[in-house]
């Protein structure tokens, strides 16, 4: 039990997508304009890796590798991703269609997303199981949930007529990132005093 609880902290706080590993930058730059964008995606973020988490796991052990198809493993991941992506776009459109036009062309971006796939190989090569495997997914998914929203919540507060011409716009969005990623960097200390 308490290896779950270990990889659900260290998904979400210490070994955060966006701030530790540096993947899936794309949408979090993108949909960060506003919060009312970052749970639609975020929701679809934890969806997918879960759901990508508990297929890639069984297509690795019981497909790929008992039958030597090691070398197809990035391109059979990504065609997986590419049908939970399609489906969470597809429900998304119909049930809230203001939502997916807010989204835009982020929520496509999600079958390129390095930490879907990320997710996905890490679990293969962390060794974990098949429901480690599931909540590491679902802990990188609201890990980059929390951080997202975190800096949406920033950008909101940042953004404005006082900031200089020069630092409107990527300039302080990437400034903002990195204070946040030293931030979260003090949450190792508390992860390895406590695991």
């Amino acid at each position: 039990m308490m290896s779950f609880v270990a990889i659900l902290v260290g998904g979400i706080l210490v070994q955060n997508f966006i701030f530790s590993r540096f993947l899936g930058l794309c949408p979090f730059f993108g949909v960060s304009k506003s919060l009312d964008t970052v749970y639609g995606m975020g929701a679809a973020v934890v969806f997918v890796m879960t759901l990508c988490s508990a297929l890639t796991w069984p297509l690795q052990r019981f497909l790929l590798e008992p039958m030597g198809l090691g070398y197809l493993q990035t391109v059979s991941f990504i065609l997986v991703i590419a049908a939970l992506v399609q489906l969470v776009e597809m429900v998304i459109q119909r049930v809230s269609p203001t939502l997916h036009a807010a989204l835009g062309i982020y929520l496509p971006l999600l079958t390129t997303n390095c930490a879907v796939l990320g997710v996905a190989l890490l679990n293969i090569n962390q060794n974990y199981g098949f429901v480690e495997s599931v909540v590491n997914g679902m802990a990188g998914g609201l890990g980059w949930t929390l951080a997202t929203a975190l800096y949406a919540g920033l950008r909101e507060r940042v953004d404005g007529p006082h900031v200089p011409k020069a630092m409107q716009g990527l300039p302080l969005a990437f400034i903002t990132a990195g204070l946040m990623a030293l931030a979260f960097m003090g949450f190792q200390g508390l992860f390895k005093s406590l695991f």
